[in-house]
């Protein structure tokens, strides 16, 4: 327990203490955020604002972790995944800066690069002695996926990246929320007996200390954003400590909110496509309250309260799971 309160208080006071700087550095070199023409007319006022803050974070998470870490293969697993996707993350946020617009690497470069992160951390899933088989914590039964299990974990994956990633639309909202997702995950992996699971939980506090600390910047009105190195980062993280927690299914009430910001683009781009009409005023679903005049603060708050109650379920779900009949 005192390892995880220092290792979380000191991935926040690096982003804290680190934050002022390496904005006045990334301002001294433009290294600002471009916008979308078709979002939200109020988000144009932000562009040119410092991105990449996910490298703040990041720096925030390893530093403390590796000093007070055991190197149990397990979270350096889930510590590899977040930075291999921070690092792709960081490829198309420098891609968008360099070129001045708000495209960077190509979905397809991004597809099969996220597949090989997968099939690494498949491969580690395997060193640490987890099966091939898929928990369903609500019914107390598991399902064998055989050669099916990395696909799972590709999905996985791709699901919690893209969510993360697409609720990052607002100052706060995603690094908000994956500090709600990933205490759940500190809390989960602290009553599961076990020294693999104590460093699991020693690398969630980390993260959940960098995203507060990080927020102290990123709070509307947010002095920098994570871009993409921070939200696929965040992303990556939580979807490998699903599968090292054997959780993947239960991942989808513990980060729901990132599943309804996800559904709801694919609700908009299904409906456009086929009846030509929008379900939406805009997507992801926060533009769509942006749009109806909810001011920006009060869709965080409210998201926020979203997912801690999405994230309280799916931890005593998992509690119950745990426990001996």
């Amino acid at each position: 327990m005192g390892e995880m309160l220092i290792g979380g208080m000191a991935s926040l006071l690096i982003c804290i203490f680190l934050g002022p700087k390496f904005i006045e550095a990334l301002r001294a070199r433009e290294f600002g955020q471009h916008i979308r023409e078709d979002g939200p007319a109020g988000h144009h006022e932000k562009a040119g604002t410092p991105t990449m803050g996910g490298l703040v974070i990041f720096l925030a998470v390893t530093v403390p972790f590796l000093i007070l870490s055991d190197y149990y293969a397990a979270s350096l697993a889930v510590l590899g995944t977040a930075l291999a996707t921070a690092a792709l993350g960081f490829v198309d946020d420098w891609a968008k800066i360099s070129k001045r617009r708000s495209l960077g690497v190509d979905g397809k470069t991004k597809l099969i690069v996220q597949a090989v992160i997968a099939v690494g951390l498949w491969q580690a899933a395997e060193y640490v002695g987890l099966n091939d088989t898929l928990r369903l914590h609500v019914v107390d039964s598991s399902v064998d996926l055989g050669y099916l299990y990395p696909v799972l974990i590709l999905l996985v994956l791709l699901g919690a990246t893209n969510g993360v990633n697409l609720t990052d639309g607002l100052d706060g909202l995603a690094a908000g929320c994956c500090a709600i997702v990933l205490l759940a995950f500190t809390a989960m992996t602290f009553i599961t007996t076990g020294s693999a699971q104590t460093d699991l939980a020693l690398l969630s506090a980390c993260l959940v200390g960098a995203c507060v600390g990080f927020l102290w910047f990123n709070s509307f009105p947010a002095a920098i954003f994570m871009g993409d190195t921070g939200s696929l980062g965040l992303g990556g993280a939580i979807a490998a400590l699903a599968v090292m927690t054997k959780t993947e299914i239960l991942l989808l009430l513990i980060g729901g909110i990132f599943v309804i910001e996800a559904l709801s683009v694919l609700i908009q781009v299904f409906a456009f496509q086929r009846f030509r009409r929008r379900v939406f005023l805009m997507a992801p679903i926060h533009h769509h309250f942006e749009m109806l005049a909810w001011s920006e603060t009060k869709i965080i708050l409210r998201f926020w309260i979203v997912a801690a109650i999405c994230s309280a379920i799916g931890f005593t779900l998992y509690q119950q799971s745990i426990q001996p009949a």
